[in-house]
């Protein structure tokens, strides 16, 4: 990563170029280091051209805005990249470091010392619920409960065209951690109530599941997980599942994603008081 840096009056413009991850953490804390040696205590992050950003990144982001707001200083972001956009947006770093669309604005609201944060209020969720894509290990079970469910074969929820082997549910995860994920669904259009959807995932179905991590690598990640909890609500069904069949990679990116996460809450709570 490489970064340039651009004074304005009264504030600095940082341009951040490449991959921003943990090896570069250093480097940002030198750059801004140097700015308030210089006097300068008021910067802006132009993240535009930054490719890739990981926990570690937005750590340092966060601890970078809390030394210098402790000084009478601030940090914001602006013009952040789709990919980082996403990201920050998926683990509430709004609710801390402001983020802005154009450098001017940016530049406003050093100056003016107006920081409005990004974030919804009332959303205490580090991220946004994750797709989850998942069927039975078992075909017969999808023949048996989904599509005897209507009398007209329903319509796949991925790929439009009638239900059969290739079937997927669409669900959202809401938990994720080596052992397993918790994640519920609302039955899509299959014409299931929650009863059925429970019978559907019983205790000890496995189940084929894809997953995201978006911290961690584009597309999805695959395993098996069996079931391992139920609960029937009105607008579907909650689930928990244990990995029973899981590559050692996607395991190992699995446990840093935890680890990252709860690293994020932590440093979140330190720098809103929660």
């Amino acid at each position: 990563m490489q970064i340039t840096a651009e004074p304005r009056e009264d504030f600095t413009i940082l341009h951040l170029r490449g991959e921003f991850d943990t090896f570069y953490c250093g480097l940002l804390q030198e750059e801004i280091e140097g700015l308030e040696k210089a006097g300068v205590s008021r910067i802006a992050l132009n993240l535009r051209l930054v490719k890739f950003i990981n926990s570690t990144a937005l750590g340092a982001i966060i601890k970078a805005s809390r030394n210098l707001s402790g000084k009478g200083g601030k940090l914001v972001i602006s013009r952040p990249s789709n990919f980082c956009r996403d990201i920050m947006e998926k683990v509430g770093l709004g609710r801390v470091v402001t983020i802005f669309d154009t450098d001017e604005a940016a530049g406003t609201a050093l100056l003016e010392g107006v920081v409005k944060t990004s974030a919804p209020e009332g959303n205490d969720e580090l991220d946004d619920d994750t797709t989850i894509l998942f069927s039975p290990s078992d075909p017969e079970r999808i023949e048996h409960f989904v599509q005897a469910s209507k009398s007209k074969a329903p319509t796949n929820p991925v790929h439009g065209h009638a239900f059969g082997s290739k079937w997927r549910g669409v669900g959202r995860m809401s938990a994720l951690d080596a052992d397993g994920l918790r994640f519920t669904w609302n039955g899509g259009n299959t014409g299931l109530t929650s009863f059925e959807m429970g019978q559907l995932l019983s205790l000890g179905t496995d189940l084929n599941v894809k997953f995201r991590l978006p911290l961690l690598q584009k597309g999805h990640c695959e395993a098996v997980v069996t079931i391992s909890e139920v609960e029937e609500r009105p607008d579907g069904v909650k689930l928990a599942a244990t990995f029973s069949e899981i590559e050692p990679e996607t395991r190992t990116a699995v446990q840093q994603y935890a680890a990252d996460m709860a690293f994020l809450k932590k440093e979140l709570r330190q720098a809103t008081g929660d």
